[in-house]
């Protein structure tokens, strides 16, 4: 169902929702194509037509910078019109449901949803009840999926190393609570990577980790011994209680990323955190704004790579140059 609800008869894509359904050739399109757009940050002129008359909504019913704002941006430089909606004082939160916002946006002939939703599924159920014209991008769904994240970072390792095959990958931290893992864990083994490795207190992995297709692993030395990438995520408190870990400088003393540990990394591994960064918790500030961190170029190729799939898409439904 995920793959049908995705892709189009000719097997373009419609909706993006997860990464799970799609094959190595469609993820390597994206970044081909985010690839296309990577320089026009350069440009004194930095939009090309390729969305102008289409309107696209940034649905985020969960607070968000960089993403949210990523999404306006890569919208704009594709001369879409963009309408964001601020949830608080829209009436869903008056009691409107979620098809009926869906509905009356749609009644204004919008041809896009960006849906940023902490219930997992939801990017999922408005794609099934949409109107069959309009495309629907997951900005990230509860702890199940964030795929534009996983996406751009795919992109970061591939300007880095080049190609995926014999890469070692370490992500680290709480892989539980994290859809961007999750994405990540899919798009990196679909690519053809040598090792997932998941690096995290047994309180922070999912009871099925090992059906995965990652390696569990506890101890942080052993983790990140000759890892290529190191992927650092942030200690999601909002969706945790005390019960998870003793304290966050216990925590930081054992899986927190220091100078120290990253040596037992490859020389010339890269290190990366989805963000928002919880410095002296996940990660040492000299790491993160160290000569190894790639964490900043991260946010810089979230504005290629939405581009990418938001031109993809609506270039499935018909949209001509």
């Amino acid at each position: 169902m995920t793959r049908h609800i995705q892709l189009t008869e000719q097997g373009k894509l419609k909706h993006f929702l997860t990464i799970e359904g799609l094959d190595k050739a469609l993820l390597t399109e994206i970044l081909d194509t985010a690839e296309s757009f990577a320089g026009m940050s350069e440009h004194q002129v930095k939009k090309v037509p390729l969305l102008r008359g289409k309107t696209i909504v940034n649905l985020f019913f969960e607070n968000s910078t960089r993403t949210r704002t990523t999404f306006e941006l890569a919208a704009t430089r594709l001369s879409a019109d963009v309408l964001s909606m601020n949830i608080a004082t829209s009436a869903t939160s008056k009691g409107e449901s979620l098809l009926d916002t869906i509905h009356n946006l749609e009644a204004m002939h919008v041809d896009m949803f960006v849906v940023r939703h902490a219930l997992s599924g939801a990017a999922h159920f408005i794609a099934q009840h949409t109107a069959p014209h309009i495309s629907v991008i997951n900005a990230g769904d509860g702890q199940h999926a964030h795929p534009t994240q996983a996406m751009l970072d795919m992109f970061t390792i591939r300007q880095h190393k080049k190609q995926f095959e014999g890469l070692k990958v370490a992500i680290v931290g709480d892989i539980l609570h994290s859809r961007v893992a999750r994405s990540q864990i899919l798009a990196l083994n679909t690519l053809g990577v040598a090792e997932v490795r998941v690096i995290a207190p047994k309180t922070l992995l999912p009871a099925q980790v090992k059906t995965m297709g990652v390696i569990p692993i506890h101890d942080m030395d052993e983790g990140l011994d000759d890892a290529d990438v190191v992927i650092m995520l942030r200690l999601q408190k909002e969706r945790m209680n005390s019960a998870f870990l003793p304290s966050e400088s216990e925590f930081f003393r054992c899986f927190g990323l220091t100078e120290a540990k990253l040596k037992r990394a490859k020389a010339d591994a890269i290190v990366m955190h989805p963000g928002p960064i919880n410095r002296g918790v996940e990660i040492a500030s000299s790491v993160a704004d160290g000569p190894q961190s790639v964490i900043l170029q991260q946010v810089s190729n979230g504005v290629s790579v939405r581009m990418a799939i938001m031109s993809m898409a609506m270039h499935s439904q018909g949209v001509t140059a």
